[in-house]
């Protein structure tokens, strides 16, 4: 299996790097970079007065594979809480790789079409479809006054990330860990993929104006939808959000970009809002602060030779131990909040030089489709990073991320709603050997505060260091 497995892997990179060298001449107009040019880079591009000279295809791929060195900790007295699980026994090694397929299609003048794919992953380890949308740039039928107006509006239709704040330009995405100085993403992810549109108003370079509809869920539903407790109505409603930034150079060596955005959803008896667990890939700290493993119990009524219930019951467990696929998301933490949303995010960047700060302030107000009462939750993240050399390929970097939030510890029959606080410190430096690849490395430190006495993650902590190498094209 693992020979196979390494002939499969040898047999893509051959097949991509072939890919790579003939698409080296492809240019598509209105495109983010998927390499170091795409540094701080947030919306696609807009340039009206682009030329259309045929359909064209662009190729690219983006790889990730890290080394890691945590150790993580509890403060559970299993005496006093024998159920409580053990944390995984954790070692140090080298995860196995994620991989991205990049493909963007000029259709027609103005007119592109992206699919991406997660080729391997954590969480999905087949070949996973993350999404595939349009950008229409110019339309196809020709109005003056409709040309007009397209001079300066975009719009986006299909299934894709939901522009909801200005963190998931920076965050790692499966293969794609170029835009990130950092090993993981916010302890709260703000990430989805739903189906849907966005309009873009660019009055100016300057301003952006954003408004977007989806599903409310990362899968189409035409299922009857969960009955929500507080409306006593089984109802699957849209997802509304919005964004407004403000972006500007100040001379030939600062830049600041403002930004705030807001995502809104009564209440989805789908599948579930996927806002702050919507990423299929998979976090790149592998099982820390992860159980041994979970069991499941299962009550069986006892019947009599005539089928009847006799009132008596079976019990049975079944224990199944952690694996880097089920328990996927370590280090992160889902506020639950599937059934109602509302949540704003507050981003500010600015770059002067070779030194960059960019911060996030996020709060939102949610929960579960039985829960009666909405939880509130706050995050904070500030990031400073500076680059130099030759052509800024070196970088160093600080981040503190911290979360508090009213925490769901129970179930619809037995509610236990507390607060609790997670911080995070993390130190990063990096090199980039050229435009398409690059080498990092950090020490983090994760606290959880304030966890029931009988949770695994009671007086939790974790650090070490953690090493990554990127490839994307």
């Amino acid at each position: 299996m693992k020979t196979t497995l390494v002939k499969v892997g040898l047999l893509a990179g051959a097949l991509l790097s072939t890919m790579a060298y003939a698409q080296e001449s492809v240019v598509l107009p209105n495109m983010k970079s998927n390499n170091q040019d795409g540094l701080n880079q947030f919306e696609d591009p807009k340039d009206p007065n682009t030329t259309f000279d045929g359909m064209k295809i662009k190729w690219g791929a983006a790889f990730t594979a890290q080394y890691q060195n945590l150790k993580h900790s509890n403060k559970v007295d299993y005496t006093a809480n024998p159920t409580t699980a053990k944390l995984y026994d954790l070692k140090s090694g080298i995860q196995v790789p994620m991989a991205n397929l990049y493909m963007d299609v000029q259709l027609a003048d103005g007119i592109r079409l992206n699919v991406t794919s997660y080729m391997s992953s954590r969480h999905h380890n087949e070949f996973y479809v993350k999404g595939g949308y349009l950008l229409i740039d110019k339309l196809p039928f020709r109005n003056d006054f409709l040309d007009k107006v397209m001079e300066k509006v975009t719009i986006k239709a299909g299934q894709f990330e939901n522009n909801y704040g200005d963190s998931h330009f920076r965050r790692t995405d499966g293969g794609q860990a170029m835009f990130n100085p950092f090993i993981e993403n916010y302890i709260l992810d703000s990430f989805a993929t739903e189906v849907g549109g966005e309009v873009y108003y660019r009055p100016n370079q300057k301003w952006l104006v954003m408004g977007g509809v989806t599903s409310g869920s990362i899968k189409g539903h035409v299922t009857t939808p969960t009955e929500d407790v507080d409306s006593n109505k089984k109802t699957r409603s849209l997802s509304l959000y919005g964004k407004v930034a403000y972006d500007t150079k100040i001379g030939e060596d600062a830049r600041i970009r403002l930004a705030g955005s807001l995502y809104h959803n009564p209440h989805n008896g789908g599948s579930g809002l996927t806002m702050f667990w919507g990423d299929r890939t998979g976090s790149n700290y592998q099982l820390v602060m992860e159980p041994a493993g979970t069991t499941a119990v299962t009550k069986t009524p006892v019947v009599d030779a005539a089928g009847n219930p006799t009132g008596e019951y079976v019990t049975t467990s079944t224990y199944t131990a952690s694996s880097p696929s089920s328990q996927a998301w370590s280090g992160r933490y889902n506020p639950l909040f599937s059934g109602k949303l509302t949540t704003a995010q507050f981003n500010a960047f600015a770059e002067y030089k070779g030194l960059e700060f960019f911060g996030t302030y996020e709060n939102a107000s949610g929960r579960q489709l039985w829960e009666t009462d909405n939880r509130k939750m706050s995050q904070f993240a500030a990031d400073l990073i500076y680059r130099f050399g030759p052509t800024r390929n070196f970088f160093v970097g600080a981040r503190y991320n911290a979360v508090d939030l009213d925490a769901q510890f129970g179930n619809a029959k037995a509610p236990n709603v507390q607060s609790v606080k997670l911080d995070r410190t993390a130190f990063a430096a990096g090199y980039f050997l050229t435009k398409n690849i690059m080498l990092k490395g950090e020490y983090v430190k994760q606290n959880y505060k304030d966890f029931p006495t009988n949770d695994y993650r009671y007086g939790g902590k974790f650090d070490g260091v953690a090493v990554e190498a990127t490839v994307s094209f």
